[in-house]
């Protein structure tokens, strides 16, 4: 019987598929990468969510693997190089996360414009500060969605829905597409010079990392608010804060940073920072269905060669 490594928490559903299938799952999550090292040898596949990284040192010594899929989108937590080299399939669940990514990013573009997060904690201080917290309306203004994928078309969607005038950019969309969509179709510097709030949807590459900067920063509209759900690595986190202290960005929602666990960071304790832990895929709903279709996407490679949502399908 194939064995499966669940080595990050993942609904129960995962497990159950996997019997169902007639495959043999094993929980072990939390584990150091030392301690991984020394059992990896024994799995044909392993599913992951973000806790885990398997580096070229673990790929080499997982002799029997023939596998591994990301309950999730992002696969910068696999080393793929390794996994081509190898002949190990790398499979993500793209869509399932979908929704759930879409509605953070929307809800802390709400929580910037009215405070929400500030106005919660003084009031549980038990401080009365009503006219401390001066928001503004989302209604009638501009946002910008940089990458208009999945999870940016979602968000364009819902933020037309709250009367918002929605400009995207995104070298991979048409403009029939975008007149389909609704949206407005501009270059990323003209995105830059008319958004009053600027959401982030794109993939870690090296197109991409370090892309909001100094130079990106001066480009935007004086008083813009900033939100990333991405990748913490697209930001140059020194000179958001820098223009964040000079009022430049008039609030900035974050869900990802450069390095995670980031139990310390230069954003935190910043009044015009609203900061989450990584969470933006992290409802009951986008995580029975990423670990069901990760357990059935295993199962069929594993049991009948079937490639699905396979990001280095060509190699293998």
């Amino acid at each position: 019987m194939k064995k499966v490594l669940i080595a990050d928490k993942a609904d129960s559903v995962c497990e159950k598929v996997l019997k169902e299938k007639g495959l043999e799952p094993v929980v072990k999550t939390g584990m150091k990468p030392e301690e991984l090292k020394a059992c990896i040898a024994d799995f044909d596949a392993i599913i992951v969510r973000s806790a885990t990284t398997l580096t070229p040192d673990l790929i080499k010594a997982a002799a029997k693997l023939k596998a591994v899929a990301r309950a999730g989108s992002g696969v910068d937590n696999i080393d793929v190089p390794s996994c081509n080299e190898k002949k190990v399939l790398v499979m993500n669940t793209p869509f399932g996360n979908t929704v759930s990514t879409a509605e953070h990013a929307i809800a802390m573009m709400m929580a910037l414009a009215r405070l929400i997060p500030q106005a919660c904690a003084s009031t549980h201080a038990g401080k009365w500060e009503k006219n401390k917290f001066m928001g503004v309306e989302v209604t009638g203004k501009t946002l910008g969605v940089v990458g208009c994928g999945k999870i940016g078309s979602v968000v364009a969607d819902r933020a037309k829905g709250l009367r918002m005038n929605v400009i995207v950019f995104d070298p991979m969309l048409t403009p029939a597409k975008a007149k389909e969509m609704g949206v407005e179709l501009v270059s990323l510097d003209e995105l830059y010079k008319r958004a009053d709030f600027i959401t982030y949807h794109v993939a870690l590459s090296d197109k991409t990392k370090g892309m909001i900067n100094k130079d990106s920063i001066a480009k935007m509209k004086k008083g813009m608010r900033l939100i990333n759900c991405a990748r913490g690595a697209i930001m140059v986190e020194a000179d958001i804060k820098a223009a964040l202290e000079s009022g430049h960005i008039a609030g900035l929602a974050c869900d990802v940073y450069a390095k995670e666990p980031a139990t310390e960071h230069i954003f935190f304790g910043m009044p015009t920072v609203v900061a989450t832990p990584h969470i933006a895929a992290s409802t009951k709903d986008a995580q029975i269905i990423v670990a069901r279709q990760a357990a059935e996407q295993i199962a069929d490679y594993l049991l009948n060669g079937v490639k699905t949502n396979a990001v280095n399908g060509d190699k293998i």
